[in-house]
């Protein structure tokens, strides 16, 4: 018989402090994202951040919960993310993953939504039955250095052994597009480049709507799920990287005032932009996104910031060697939807979710 047990904010704190979170086969939780979960300014000291599943006293089985919340005409909808489910595969008869759902499900009252989904996980969700998909983001992929070495072998497992071929092709395509970007010029306005948001840019945000202010996006900022290092084998979702770190981008006029502000994540090589805030100065975002990423050797950029991606396909400055589109989809569980306005939309960011964090 499959028995739960479920971890609130205090009982994940104990949970990691004592060390009895390595004690399985497989980790349920890193420390360093079980204290994101811990700092999230929106989760409540009785939610439900970590349940686990197990057979026989065996782990079998986990899921992860990141609370949110809407504030619609002054009221507070209270919901949650599903940020992991994982379910070992010898167990998966058992139906463990069934029984995390219903217990999130009776955890949350059904306010659950989720995005980032694999195929697997997808499948499981539309049988569950319960929830619709929702408001759709439509993004872009844009790549200006060439990862054969990296991609090829992950789509196509039986090349692994050509990898030192497609190193080497990666190598003199990549050498000729640096000597490319020598005459890229380095932007003729001002800018800041910062490790956190500032009072300034938090002023200026606040004439934005959005589902963050910058208090809650500096302590994600400040306790990322994603660390630099070497991957820890026994957690199956993002935890470390070679290369892993945020900017705090401020864009100014020749009166010091700021024009626009963005967040830009940049992993291994690829960047994104969680966070977009502009008074409509586009051309200057996209000089300094061009400068950044030749700058920066960037490989790829994927932005789902619909107007920004509008601009740049107009702009003369953005140079990708290729691009693609690409969908993000939201599933929102019938009993959060129930409490939605007919007419709404939460006009995500590329960061709202779970999505900034890794």
């Amino acid at each position: 018989m499959i028995t739960l047990k479920t971890f609130n904010r205090k009982e994940l704190e104990d949970f990691i402090s004592s060390g009895a979170f390595r004690q399985y086969d497989f980790l349920p939780v890193t420390r360093h994202r079980a204290l994101s979960h811990i700092q999230n300014p929106k989760a409540a000291d009785e939610d439900a951040l970590l349940i686990l599943a197990f057979y026989e006293d065996k782990l079998i089985g986990y899921v992860g919960c990141f609370p949110d919340c809407f504030i619609i005409d002054g009221k507070e909808i209270r919901y949650a993310w599903l940020s992991t489910l994982y379910v070992n595969p010898e167990y998966r008869k058992k139906r463990p993953a069934k029984a995390l759902l219903k217990k999130v499900f009776e955890q949350y009252e059904g306010r659950i939504a989720i995005t980032e989904f694999t195929k697997e996980a997808e499948a499981l969700y539309n049988i569950m039955g319960v929830f619709e998909y929702v408001f759709p983001k439509e993004g872009k992929r844009y790549y200006f250095r060439t990862d054969a070495a990296k991609m090829i072998p992950e789509k196509k497992p039986g090349t692994q052994p050509l990898k030192p071929l497609f190193q080497i092709l990666d190598a003199a395509a990549n050498g000729v597009i640096s000597i490319k970007n020598l005459a890229a010029p380095k932007p003729d306005f001002k800018y800041e480049i910062l490790d956190h948001i500032d009072k300034e840019s938090a002023y200026f945000m606040n004439r934005f709507p959005g589902m963050r202010n910058a208090d809650e996006i500096n302590s994600f900022i400040e306790n990322p799920w994603v660390l630099e290092g070497k991957k820890d084998e026994k957690y199956l979702f993002s935890s470390f990287a070679d290369s892993f770190k945020y900017f705090w981008i401020k864009i100014l006029n020749k009166n010091n005032k700021i024009t626009s502000c963005f967040l830009l994540q940049l992993r291994d090589g690829y960047l994104k932009i969680p966070y977009l805030f502009t008074d409509g100065n586009f051309d200057e975002v996209i000089r300094f996104l061009q400068y950044f990423i030749v700058s920066h050797k960037v490989k790829g950029f994927t932005s789902y910031q619909t107007v920004l991606n509008r601009e740049i396909q107009q702009s003369k400055v953005f140079s990708p060697i290729y691009e693609r589109d690409f969908k993000r989809e939201y599933l929102f569980h019938k009993n959060l939807l129930e409490l939605l306005p007919g007419h709404f939309n939460p006009n995500y960011q590329d960061g709202d979710g779970d999505c900034m964090m890794t």
